[in-house]
């Protein structure tokens, strides 16, 4: 759901639990299924996507560990606003700058 970004003061690490995430990470796609890794360095332009018919799980880690839980509370509080429809990406990309996120144009 996140619109695509970068983060450039940490890096994060993908971890798949359950399900496949499919993540563009500089230009190119990469399902993350259960048991992979996936790396995002600094400053790196990402987004994720679930295209299948089930949900999916993994473990996200940001290292250094700057960034809270406020962030997820924030973006889930739009995503649950927006029942039926596609979260208001003005809204997700004012969150997302205010915890170092940086929207890609």
């Amino acid at each position: 759901m996140p619109i695509a970004h970068r983060h450039d003061a940490y890096e994060e690490t993908i971890y798949g639990i359950e399900g496949v995430l499919s993540f563009v990470v500089d230009g190119q796609r990469r399902d993350v299924r259960r048991g992979e890794a996936l790396c995002i360095p600094r400053g790196v332009v990402h987004r994720f996507d679930n295209f299948e018919a089930v949900d999916a799980k993994v473990l996200a880690i940001v290292s250094p560990g700057i960034l809270g839980p406020e962030y997820f509370r924030e973006i889930a509080a739009i995503a649950n606003a927006a029942v039926g429809g596609p979260p208001d990406p003005a809204a997700l990309a004012q969150v997302m700058l205010r915890h170092g996120l940086t929207p890609a144009p």
